[in-house]
């Protein structure tokens, strides 16, 4: 592949100051907006994480009021989901697809710029709830009716055009991704010479606009049982709330892959680069992205299995779930085919990706566990759950963006990061992770119930344990914002290819990127 960089001109470069930020059209610009955005989220979603872990230290109500403490819960599962894991990836796939297809930006700049710079006015308006009368949105992240609806704080309105904002910038972004894959690529890159990051996007940005038009509809029926007093979710009126149920969870399924397929195209790009060799079954790889996307649609109530569905519903969704489970396998399969054989060396990007085979595979598996309806009875609301899907979440969708951001941060920057602290940031991480989680298996096959702010003495010892991961973990992000500051701000010259076995057309330009990339398209051999 031979690509042709820009010569970066006076007259077409940014313009200066806080003004650039505000009107930028740039995708690299809105990339990185979206990149700081996102962190800065993580680091909010985690100091409120910070406040249930003190609060579970030991048994009793120690720090925080109960109310309090379920507030926290729930705003820290909503900033993690749609502030920080998703527009992180949002952020990269700003900032690496058109490098990535060799086309000079984004298909639709200037919605590109709108659908960054209303999500700031939607997470301050969701974490403005927390300082309203009767507090922020204490129903859980998951906002069941009518716990929500009847007896959710009057905040609940603010929290719905949150919710609103959110979903409508995730729709632009999403519509905006395909129509760049689709449209502008560069001669000669054909569907099955793209990479797998891009391919990931295009089928995740399927989904977001599949789903997203869901959510929608769920919050305004919310809405109107809140204002309009109509009966959607109350039983007393006629309504139902397993309506409320089928429907979150309808988008809720497809939205957990729509925060793991970016991952694995992450992962799909370090792999090769650090094993030195092509990706194992590449063709594979892009099928198997599009059997999850498919199935994800028919798994839905496999988070429903105590409500009272009949048998056979159970069989369906717990065949299914099992059934999704296989590209999944797939694709684990390659990962670790792609590395055996290899001359593999572990930098920091490679460390993560590893960590997240193993950690993401260990999350699969207990997956597998709650798809068994019988089982699901005695797992389901326990700690057992958290400590699932926190496995698939923080291994799975933080450490690949953190890989990610490691692999493509000396290009972005023209700097090499501090390989020393990256590493230290790396082992706290890993290890605060499985402190933290591990431990709430056996929490949850013991039988604690999820957020809970007071429990039993039995429970006393795993919960400290975990308590003492989760701030480990916590600290060690503080970590990783110095390495990425200093490496912005200086450090030694990056190469235009840093990384030996790293393949594709961003490869090809220099490092540090210039503002104005492939004005005129590469060919691709």
């Amino acid at each position: 592949m031979t690509a042709i960089p820009h010569d970066d001109h006076a007259h077409h470069g940014p313009a200066t100051g806080l003004w650039r930020w505000v009107v930028t059209t740039n995708h690299k610009d809105i990339g990185a907006m979206y990149l700081w955005f996102s962190f800065a989220m993580f680091l909010l979603g985690g100091a409120f994480a910070m406040v249930i872990r003190a609060e579970l230290f030991q048994p009793g109500f120690s720090l925080v009021e109960p109310e309090f403490f379920n507030q926290m819960t729930t705003m820290h599962g909503l900033i993690m989901v749609f502030g920080a894991v998703m527009p992180a990836f949002v952020g990269l796939a700003n900032y690496m697809i058109p490098l990535m297809i060799g086309a000079p930006d984004m298909a639709l700049p200037r919605l590109n710029n709108l659908s960054f710079w209303i999500l700031p006015f939607a997470f301050l308006i969701l974490v403005s709830t927390l300082f309203m009368a009767g507090g922020g949105p204490n129903f859980g992240w998951t906002f069941y009716a009518p716990l929500s609806t009847t007896y959710g704080p009057p905040s609940t309105v603010f929290f719905i055009l949150a919710m609103h904002i959110m979903g409508a910038s995730s729709i632009m972004g999403a519509i905006n991704i395909i129509v760049t894959i689709w449209n502008m690529r560069a001669p000669g890159m054909t569907w099955m010479k793209m990479p797998l990051f891009v391919w990931t996007w295009l089928i995740t940005a399927f989904l977001l606009i599949m789903v997203m038009p869901v959510l929608a509809g769920l919050i305004t029926m919310m809405l109107l049982d809140i204002t309009a007093q109509t009966s959607f979710f109350n039983a007393a009126g006629g309504g139902s709330p397993l309506l409320f149920q089928h429907l979150f969870w309808f988008f809720g399924h497809p939205e957990v892959y729509i925060m793991i397929l970016p991952a694995f195209g992450i992962i799909s790009a370090i792999i090769p680069a650090f094993a030195r060799k092509p990706l194992f079954g590449y063709a594979s790889m892009v099928y198997a992205t599009a059997a999850i996307a498919i199935l994800s649609f028919f798994v839905w109530a496999h988070h429903m299995f105590t409500v009272g569905m009949p048998f056979a519903a159970q069989l369906f969704f717990m065949i299914s779930t099992m059934i999704i489970a296989v590209p999944t396998g797939v694709k684990v399969f390659n990962w670790v085919a792609t590395m055996i054989g290899g001359s593999m060396t572990f930098e920091v990007p490679m460390l993560f990706a590893i960590a997240f085979v193993v950690l993401f595979t260990i999350g699969g598996f207990s997956g597998l566990m709650l798809a068994i309806a019988p089982v699901d009875y005695q797992y389901h609301d326990t700690y057992f759950v958290v400590a699932h899907f926190h496995y698939v979440l923080v291994p799975g969708a933080v450490f690949s963006i953190m890989a990610g951001v490691y692999y493509w941060l000396p290009k972005w920057t023209g700097h090499m990061f501090h390989e020393g602290l990256a590493k230290v940031h790396f082992w706290m991480s890993f290890i605060g992770v499985n402190v933290a989680f591990f431990p709430q298996h056996f929490l949850g096959l013991a039988g604690m119930p999820r957020r809970i702010p007071d429990y039993p003495l039995q429970f006393a010892n795993f919960n400290m344990i975990s308590s003492m991961g989760a701030f480990l973990f916590g600290l060690s992000q503080l970590l990783f914002m110095f390495i990425v500051i200093k490496c912005v701000m200086g450090g030694k010259k990056a190469e235009a290819k840093p990384w030996e076995g790293a393949e594709g057309l961003e490869w090809d330009l220099p490092s540090p990127l210039p503002y104005h990339t492939f004005e005129t398209p590469p060919k691709i051999k």
